[in-house]
């Protein structure tokens, strides 16, 4: 057996890269994968969707999870700035939910997690090593990479999954980059101590606060540490001066709902910044290559998919490499299968993410009725259902053109940007409506 060639090679080691390591290893395939970083890390995207429960328990981690002492989340809350409006989604409650909680993660702590996993079922899994190039051949795929000394190496495999994050590497060397015209996002973010949090299961919901043309995020991660993160335009921010911790403590002290919440907070660490700039690759495979999660497109985190879109894609490029591997064939038709199951996910999700930029799909989000079960096909997609029947497909159908009537016939009344008047504020539970 030559020792540099491998059933499959895997780029990065975030959830994505650890998860389809771990499928390939369970399937007994000798799989190589190479992570640039060292963990644990510092990373952000927290929120877990309860879907992901799924894979925790094929790949045995949810006693893992449990021991970390993780926070539950059971739902997810969207608020106006001004505090004039709320609603909790609570994924019980959705007639059309099939996993019900998951967990708020630290990604430093989840992450290396993962990977130890990958190992423990038979991964071969290097940290430190920076992929450099590859190629592909009718014979299988080669990769050249830095070793923690910076000594290149190359290795071969039957097949290669991408999984390196917005760090895009085939995705780059391709020149496949599209980035999308309009979502030129900002974000600053930071863990903090002492954020005000909701009286029980409400307590582990991941926060959703809207101002008119930004969002903050908070999150718990630990029994301690809150991520609390502002997503803001990067044209506005670098018109507003470009210095994060001002801009941050700006926009925190103007929000009622952020700054009631932030009180008594204490930021442990540093702010950090990111750029979310929102992508696709033109295309999602290659001969012998499968790209999963950011490797693929990388969309707004508005509704915390990108965990789960990681681990979802990635169980799907294991299946297609392991009934690949099987047939003893370089698996291009399996791979055209994968590349129309992930890009009909990502445009699923894509389209309810350029409705959440209206803002009639904010005043009927924040103001559900118990019609037709809409607020239930709203839960089911938070929820993480990415390929939904015909029974939630025609409801969201139903529910983007009520967006655009709210916009010409109000059907709700409208919302305010604006300061919120003194006891108006009301919180509606989409499920106690049915």
């Amino acid at each position: 057996m030559n020792p540099d060639f491998f059933d499959a090679i895997v780029i990065g080691g975030g959830p994505g890269g650890s998860c389809t390591a771990s499928y390939l290893a369970l399937a007994g395939k000798r799989v190589l994968l190479l992570e640039k970083e060292f963990f644990p890390r510092f990373h952000i995207g927290e929120s877990l969707l309860p879907y992901n429960t799924a894979i925790f328990r094929d790949l045995g981690l949810l006693p893992v999870l449990k021991a970390a002492g993780f926070p539950r989340k059971t739902g997810a809350q969207f608020h106006l700035a001004n505090g004039a409006q709320s609603t909790q989604f609570i994924f019980s409650r959705g007639v059309f939910t099939r996993e019900h909680e998951t967990v708020q993660v630290e990604r430093a702590v989840f992450d290396h997690i993962l990977l130890k996993r990958a190992r423990e079922l038979g991964a071969d899994a290097r940290e430190g090593w920076t992929v450099q190039s590859f190629e592909s051949g009718n014979d299988g795929v080669g990769v050249k990479a830095a070793d923690p000394d910076g000594k290149v190496h190359s290795f071969r495999a039957a097949f290669l999954i991408d999984a390196s994050g917005r760090g895009n590497v085939t995705g780059n060397q391709e020149n496949l980059r599209e980035f999308h015209p309009r979502h030129k996002k900002l974000s600053v973010f930071g863990h903090f101590a002492g954020v005000q949090r909701d009286p029980g299961d409400r307590g582990g919901d991941t926060v959703i606060v809207r101002a008119e043309n930004k969002w903050f995020w908070l999150i718990p991660v630990s029994p301690e540490k809150t991520s609390l993160g502002l997503v803001i335009d990067k044209d506005e921010f670098a018109k507003a001066g470009g210095d994060p911790e001002k801009i941050f403590q700006r926009w925190c002290d103007s929000t009622p709902m952020v700054k009631e919440r932030v009180a008594n907070a204490r930021l442990v660490g540093k702010l950090q910044t990111t750029s979310d700039f929102s992508y696709f690759n033109k295309r999602y495979v290659g001969h012998r290559l499968l790209r999963v999660g950011d490797a693929a497109g990388f969309m707004d985190p508005i509704f915390s998919a990108g965990v789960f879109l990681a681990m979802w894609s990635g169980k799907l490029a294991s299946e297609a490499v392991i009934e690949s591997l099987g047939a003893n064939s370089d698996g291009a038709g399996r791979l055209r299968r994968y590349e129309k199951r992930v890009d009909g996910a990502l445009r699923f999700y894509w389209r309810m993410v350029e409705y959440y930029y209206t803002w009639p799909f904010m005043e009927l989000l924040l103001q559900p009725r118990p019609h037709h079960h809409l607020p239930d096909a709203v839960n089911a997609v938070l929820a993480g259902e990415l390929e939904p029947g015909w029974s939630v497909r025609w409801r969201l159908r139903y529910f983007y053109f009520l967006v655009k009537l709210q916009s010409r016939f109000p059907i709700v009344p409208h919302l305010p940007f604006g300061p919120a008047r003194r006891g108006k504020t009301e919180t509606h539970e989409c499920a106690e409506s049915h």
